[in-house]
């Protein structure tokens, strides 16, 4: 085999398994990112984390105990609705992590598709990371009901 030819198969060989590892590292990248954006109400730790965020930066609107505010289905004198409880009475639960993720760390308008749309609700892109939303929305989940937490794990695996 002459030389030049032996050359072009090693260089041949070595961008594949080059690319390879590429590949396998993202997946791996993949993964364990779609792991980290996935609510663990189970992680004591990072609930824990999540309950004092919630009571720094969530309650004052929320309420305490997750209940939200009077009257949260009605638009207000302002034309704003109300904040939503995120108890088992509310519909938090009815949206998958990902879509609960989005609107707290985005924004109700951005996943809403609709800039224009107007909300008391703060986004957190910048002022919480990702991982603090997690923890916030897994200790919320930790406080609901094992029934409402199999439902919205049937969501989540449908929304998958």
């Amino acid at each position: 085999m002459k030389t030049t030819t032996m050359l072009v198969l090693v260089a041949v060989a070595l961008a594949a398994l080059g690319s390879a590892a590429w590949w396998a590292q993202n997946d791996n990248v993949a993964a364990s990112s779609e792991e980290r954006m996935t609510l663990r109400p189970a992680d004591s730790q990072l609930t824990a984390r999540g309950a004092s965020i919630y009571a720094a930066q969530c309650a004052s609107c929320h309420g305490a105990n997750l209940q939200g505010q009077p009257n949260w289905r009605e638009r207000g004198p302002d034309g704003l609705l109300p904040a939503p409880p995120h108890d088992a009475s509310g519909h938090t639960w009815h949206h998958p992590d990902s879509v609960l993720i989005r609107i707290t760390r985005d924004g109700v308008a951005a996943v809403a598709g609709d800039p224009n749309y107007r909300t008391a609700m703060p986004v957190y892109r910048g002022l919480m990371s990702d991982e603090d939303i997690v923890a916030v929305l897994s200790w919320i989940k930790s406080r609901w009901p094992s029934d409402v937490r199999a439902k919205h794990d049937q969501i989540n695996a449908q929304s998958r």
